[in-house]
């Protein structure tokens, strides 16, 4: 065939792939090896190659081949299906392949050859339809070839006789061919999906099933696996085996690995499945062994229990399960998150925008106001979110830089004096007169400046991670299915809008439209923007000073309350004594300043209930992390790693709540205990979180006594006690 591709064209390419760009092209486009995927067997008389492509991507014909080295083995020629013709710039009209298909290339053995693993060379071309073409290459295998004689005439026995004499009789139905060859009927693949992680793929044939119960796999290789992470399946009334749960048409399946190092290995996987036919026909149990090559990364010990993370059980979901299921699960877990202490503060946010628009709001306006708010909140979560994974970055901690943090609640601060009406006291006439238009565009409610607040509040406000957010990012990061990860992601920032999009629609109805009562709701709703402001920063500061933050809104609040009472015809009692209990807790949270008290729930440290806290030792690079590792392993001790943020609500909810708990201390106490301070996010805790492929606090990572770090065990977000240790003992077990 002649070349029409230009030698300039590959030389650019070359160029290209071996040049820094080639991470931008990463981001667009799949590795080869992801693209075009493929698997190998033999049943001594034939090679069947089975590819498995992409979509979005295609295998050029006379670009294929199959080829051996090996003695004693003559290669026929290469039996292709039917592909399709399709019009190429370069090449000009050229069959090509999708999907999947097989190659069937007939083989040759020598007498005499026993069965041995022999070495196969794979030669394919294949591009995208975005616009990329890959260069020509060759991969290395290998294939099992039974010995000669063994697998031209079987030794039929039991089921295998039973069907042989069937289809010579035509037993089986009129034609003697109803049943098909088992490795037909259930094609079986697997590949890395990760460096701790493989996906196993089965195509059911139409009208065959596989049984749950009846999967399984092993590995004898210098590696262990984990529990077999499996979607639901449909239940089957089956004649011998009762109620079972079955696969039809297509099983995805992942499942953990772990090994003792972070170089690129290959394993062998012994995969064990058992399936029928509707017709009547049930298959022997089969066993295959799969060869895997896993890229370089992390370890895990999978070996310990079959214990499975909620974000590994949630990313193995969106990976396999039903869209629309998927898209209304992830609606309900950030309907959940909503009421948090990570989103919580998104409330008074949106209801002081609202309630700035003074007497003239309505329940319409508040909606789509609310709306817009919500929309520009999912979409920069979403989009955000997207980007991380893909870069393995943690866009969010880059946003919770110490100046990002002060401008935006000093933004909050600038918002309350508007709801006041204190611009003009004591500022310039040029500075106020910008302050107020600002501030009377914000309160005029345009809905693309609350679009924008929304914006900043999902990358400043909601700084927790969760298992359902690790989990989209984890599916989209690893296999690149942005779709699936970013809907899964879009829908659980719904979610955690849809308390929002209620408070919009009622706001209209429970603000007064008129009259002093609108000027004291607006002055509360001031006093709700400094405590959010409040609560940002105290998040930078030492702890007494965290206290004279949280007394300015309790004191405003108590100025509100009796400036009300003064003006109300009704209920002044009330008003009275509301301003009276946050005034005095006001003058509680200064004299806790000034005593040394930090916490603004116990701001008395003389009167605090004292809990003994878990004694962390403080890592600040990876180098020191395998360092204590290493250690804790000659010592045959455990390991609690702790990633941690002085701005992430959900670590001082553990520290608070959890780690106090006698259970949880009893869990532990043969652990070494460590902790990491992100708070900074400087390189080094970067190439820390990236090492773990963690996307930010609070995460806790356990290793066994074996020095191997147990990744099943993972814990994302805030968890009770109780559970938490159960979960720690069961992860520090020897």
């Amino acid at each position: 065939m002649t070349n029409r591709f230009p030698r300039a064209r590959w030389l650019a390419l070359a160029l290209l792939l071996s040049s820094p760009a080639a991470s931008v092209l990463a981001d667009e486009f799949l590795p080869p090896e992801q693209a075009f995927r493929y698997s190998l067997d033999s049943d001594g008389q034939k090679i069947v190659v089975h590819w498995d492509v992409e979509p979005g991507y295609y295998l050029y014909l006379k670009r294929m081949g199959v080829s051996s080295t090996a003695e004693g083995l003559t290669l026929g020629e290469a039996v292709y299906p039917q592909g399709e013709v399709h019009t190429d710039e370069y090449f000009g009209e050229q069959v090509v392949f999708r999907g999947r298909f097989d190659v069937t290339v007939p083989i040759t053995v020598a007498p005499g050859t026993s069965a041995r693993d022999i070495p196969v060379t794979l030669k394919l071309q294949g591009c995208a339809d975005a616009g990329l073409c890959y260069p020509p290459t060759a991969w290395d295998t290998s294939v099992t070839i039974p010995a000669a004689g063994d697998a031209t005439v079987p030794a039929a026995t039991g089921l295998d006789a039973l069907m042989a004499q069937a289809r010579s009789t035509g037993g089986f139905g009129a034609g003697g061919d109803e049943f098909l060859d088992p490795d037909v009927a259930f094609r079986l693949g697997a590949v890395a999906d990760g460096p701790d992680r493989v996906r196993l793929t089965w195509e059911i044939a139409a009208q065959y099933y596989l049984y749950r119960e009846k999967l399984g796999v092993k590995t004898g290789s210098a590696a262990s696996v984990g529990q077999l992470v499996l979607p639901a399946g449909e239940v089957h009334s089956d004649e011998y085996f009762g109620e079972q749960e079955v696969y039809r048409e297509e099983l995805v399946a992942t499942i953990p690995v772990a090994r003792a190092g972070g170089t690129a290995m290959t394993i062998a996987l012994d995969v064990t499945y058992q399936g029928c036919a509707d017709a009547g026909l049930c298959y022997p149990p089969i066993t295959k062994t799969l060869n895997v090559d896993l890229p370089a990364g992390g370890t895990m010990s999978a070996a310990s229990g079959g214990f499975v993370s909620k974000q590994d059980k949630m990313a193995a979901f969106i990976r396999s399960g039903n869209l629309l299921f998927v898209i209304a699960f992830f609606f309900g877990a950030g309907l959940l998150l909503a009421f948090t202490p990570c989103v919580l503060p998104m409330v008074p946010i949106l209801s002081g925008i609202i309630a700035g628009q003074g007497a003239n709001v309505t329940t319409r306006r508040a909606f789509f106001l609310s709306l817009s708010y919500v929309l520009g909140m999912a979409f920069t979560y979403t989009l955000a979110g997207i980007i991380a994974a893909a870069a393995g970055a943690q866009v969010q901690a880059v946003f919770q830089q110490p100046w990002i943090v002060t401008v935006f609640a000093l933004l909050f601060v600038v918002l309350a004096l508007s709801m006041f009406g204190l611009f003009t006291i004591q500022m310039p006439a040029a500075i106020q007169t910008r302050l107020a238009d600002a501030s009377n565009r914000q309160r005029a409610g345009t809905f693309g400046g609350v679009a924008a607040m929304g914006a900043l509040s999902a990358l400043i406000v909601t700084t927790c991670v969760a298992p359902a957010l690790v989990a989209t990012l984890a599916v989209i990061g690893q296999s690149g299915n942005v779709v699936r990860g970013g809907l899964a992601l879009f829908a659980m920032s719904l979610g955690m809008g849809a308390p929002l999009l209620a408070v919009g629609a009622s706001a209209g109805k429970l603000l007064p439209k008129a009259g002093p009562w609108m000027d004291t709701v607006k002055q509360l709703f001031g006093v709700l923007f400094l405590l959010v402001a409040a609560w940002m920063l105290a998040r930078l500061v030492p702890g007494p000073l965290a206290l004279l933050l949280w007394a300015v809104p309790a004191l405003a609040g108590a100025w509100v309350c009796f400036k009300a009472a003064k003006q109300a015809r009704k209920g002044r009692p009330w008003w009275r004594s509301a301003g009276a209990v946050t005034g005095l807790y006001g003058v509680v949270l200064l004299a806790g300043a000034a005593l040394g008290g930090g916490d603004p729930l116990a701001p008395i440290p003389q009167l605090a209930a004292k809990h003994e806290e878990l004694g962390f030792r403080r890592i600040a690079s990876l180098e020191e992390l395998e360092r204590e590792v290493a250690a804790a392993h000659a010592a045959a001790r455990p390991v609690m790693l702790d990633f941690y943020a002085d701005w992430c609500v959900s670590c001082k909810e553990m520290e608070k709540y959890t780690f106090t708990d006698p259970a949880v201390r009893d869990a532990l106490a043969a652990a070494v205990l460590l902790q990491v301070d992100v708070t900074a996010n400087n390189e080094q805790d970067q190439a820390l979180l990236k090492h773990f492929g963690i996307y930010g606090p609070p995460t806790i990572a356990f290793y066994g006594p074996d020095g191997i770090e147990r990744r099943n065990y993972r814990v994302v977000g805030y968890m009770k006690a109780a559970e938490f240790s159960a979960l720690a003992r069961e992860a520090t077990a020897p």
